[in-house]
């Protein structure tokens, strides 16, 4: 097996055990706990020691880990990934159950992002986040999986709606509530369902953030095995391919430092977004535990770098005439380093020469993408994060097609591509 097949592989395993953004915090933390990085909470008193590396997670669904060279007093500044860790779906609202003429059970959704709506239709689905209950008079949280195929969201039969192929307005309240079950005596509650998957008592459960997920498992596809095809690639692609070049770094000069956050694809204007304070209070305290003032840890954060990793638009086989004439990135072509005159992406000619050094000494091919300027693109947690913590910034990629689908595609050499180039960043 070569190298980029088993990174490709690798990825799809953790996209699988990855059902929400709670997972997927959870197995990031439990991957560097065992590579000897120590838990530290927001309320402790922190006193890193040189040498060593610490995660620390808000909401259970952002997590900041940092390293620490060894000999602190060489430290400039820091070296920072960014990714996030939601993706556009459905989000279960409160009291979900709807009977419909007592023999249908489907649950009551709402969206979660802006995804491809009729790609979830007739695929296996599930239900996974976290739930908030009561155990030994306190309130905690709990990652929970319905690790079965539990509902479906069914398509409307074309005999009866002739013009579904002509365009059709899906809405999400009448056209994508998933049918759970069929109504019998004996029918479990859905919240019965959430407690014994998560062990507890369901009077004890006093909230939950639940969200829809595709059952499919990811694979790779084409005459050799050279795409991927997988849910979530956006952006948990990014997440995996910045962890593995984190984990085993070791920092020099600047504190390596992994940060992933959660609602980007909402706005990130919460708690634990990238819009949030987390980054900007993680880089002060380990600046205040290494005895720098305001002044220290500005120039601190002047020397700094981000790469800000959300997936890139690929050429689209079908449609290439919506891609930029000159900037068309393909699946295994490399880093893609994005770039928009409206600056919904931060690179600019500093950060992008340094993207490219990177990738060069890595032995990494790089692409670029701009958007065709007749269609406005989306957004990304570059130029969010950094309006908390003002370093020179460039925004990347892996490209990949059908972007917020429910499966989407990417190529299979890509994330090894990443892993390589982002290592070479972390050994600066």
């Amino acid at each position: 097996m070569s190298s980029y097949e088993e990174n490709a592989k690798a990825l799809l395993k953790f996209i699988e055990t990855s059902p929400s953004p709670y997972h997927v915090c959870k197995n990031v933390e439990e991957e560097l706990k065992n590579r000897g990085f120590f838990v530290i909470e927001e309320s402790d008193k922190w006193t890193p020691a040189a040498g060593s590396g610490y995660v620390t997670k808000r909401n259970d669904s952002s997590l900041i880990a940092f390293k620490m060279p060894a000999d602190t007093s060489k430290i400039k500044g820091f070296h920072i990934t960014a990714a996030h860790t939601d993706s556009p779906t459905f989000k279960i609202k409160e009291n979900p159950e709807i009977g419909v003429e007592e023999k249908y059970v489907k649950l009551n959704t709402e969206k979660y992002g802006s995804m491809i709506m009729y790609s979830w239709f007739d695929r296996p689905l599930s239900v996974a986040g976290r739930i908030a209950y009561r155990r030994n008079g306190k309130i905690v949280t709990e990652c929970v999986n319905i690790d079965r195929d539990l509902c479906v969201i069914p398509s409307l039969a074309i005999h009866m709606n002739r013009d579904v192929n002509k365009g059709y307005e899906f809405k999400a309240q009448a056209d994508m509530l998933p049918l759970m079950s069929l109504k019998s005596e004996d029918n479990e509650s859905f919240m019965s369902m959430i407690a014994e998957s998560a062990s507890v008592l369901e009077k004890d459960i006093l909230g939950h953030d639940l969200f829809l997920y595709v059952r499919e498992s990811g694979k790779l596809i084409g005459e050799k095995g050279e795409m991927i095809l997988s849910p979530k690639l956006d952006d948990l692609e990014c997440v995996y391919g910045a962890m593995k070049a984190f984990e085993d770094s070791k920092p020099e000069e600047y504190v390596n430092i992994f940060a992933i956050f959660d609602n980007e694809e909402v706005g990130s204007l919460t708690k634990q977004g990238a819009d949030s304070t987390f980054l900007l209070d993680v880089t002060t305290r380990i600046a205040k535990s290494l005895m720098m003032d305001e002044c220290g840890y500005r120039r601190m954060v002047a020397e700094s770098f981000v790469i800000s990793a959300d997936n890139a638009h690929a050429l689209h086989p079908n449609h290439p005439e919506k891609a930029d004439p000159t900037n068309r990135p393909v699946l295994n072509g490399g880093i893609v380093i994005k770039y928009h005159g409206g600056q919904h992406y931060a690179t600019d000619a500093f950060s992008a020469a340094k993207m490219k050094d990177y990738c060069e000494r890595a032995g990494v091919p790089f692409q670029t993408f701009a958007n065709n300027s007749d269609i406005p693109g989306g957004t990304t947690l570059g130029n969010i994060s950094v309006s908390q913590v003002s370093a020179k910034t460039v925004d990347i990629g892996m490209p990949q097609l059908a972007m917020h689908s429910a499966v989407e595609t990417g190529g299979s050499m890509d994330v090894s591509y990443m892993i390589s180039a982002l290592k070479e960043f972390y050994r600066e």
